[in-house]
Parts: structure tokens; sequence; C-alpha cells
């Protein structure tokens, strides 16, 4: 009897893991979609590059676009020069990348 109370415990701490790895997961589609927003839209991407950590992107008006807002979105850092801003997104650019060449299409 002891050990089904064991057991029953092990599987509820089971299911209240697994439920906060998948709560905690980011849904990279709509994250992309929220930062192609932020950045003004599709039609004011001119071009657009990935290095490491960094996405790089030329756009036709930087002033439209919502830096704060990519910020809160998982920016750790935004460097404008001219009409291109390099956006540092760490370990998520390669995520992001897949699915910024799909919205481009």
């Amino acid at each position: 009897m002891v050990y089904l109370q064991y057991i029953v415990i092990i599987i509820v701490l089971i299911v209240v893991a697994i439920a906060i790895v998948k709560s905690k997961k980011k849904d990279f589609k709509l994250e992309t979609n929220k930062l192609v927003s932020y950045l003004g839209g599709k039609s004011n991407i001119l071009d657009y590059e990935f290095q490491k950590s960094r996405f790089i992107v030329k756009l036709k008006d930087v002033t439209i676009v919502n830096k704060d807002a990519i910020q809160k979105l998982g920016a750790k850092g935004i460097v404008e020069i001219e009409n291109e801003l390099k956006i540092i997104l760490g370990n998520d650019v390669k995520q992001i990348e897949k699915y910024i060449k799909d919205l481009k299409k």
C-alpha cells in the first residue's frame, strides 16, 4: 500500500514537471511574427542576415520600429546604424532564422 502512494506521488511530480517545461517553451513562430511586426512589417524589411547570435536587418524606415517591444520579446541588445539594426538574440537566433526565411518567401 505504501508503494502505491509513492508511485502516485512520482506520477504527479512527473506530470507537474512536464507542464512546467512545456509552459516555458517558446513558440518561435509566434515570436517571429511579433518580431516582424515590431520591425514595421514584411514590407519594411529590405534585407537580413544571421550571424551567430545576431539578427542583422536592413529596413526602409527605422523610425517605425518598436525597439522596446523587441527588447521585451527577449533581445539582449539592439544596435542601430543608419537604416540597419543588429539585434542580439542569443541562442534563439537559429529558431527565428528558420521562421524568418519562411515568412519572406
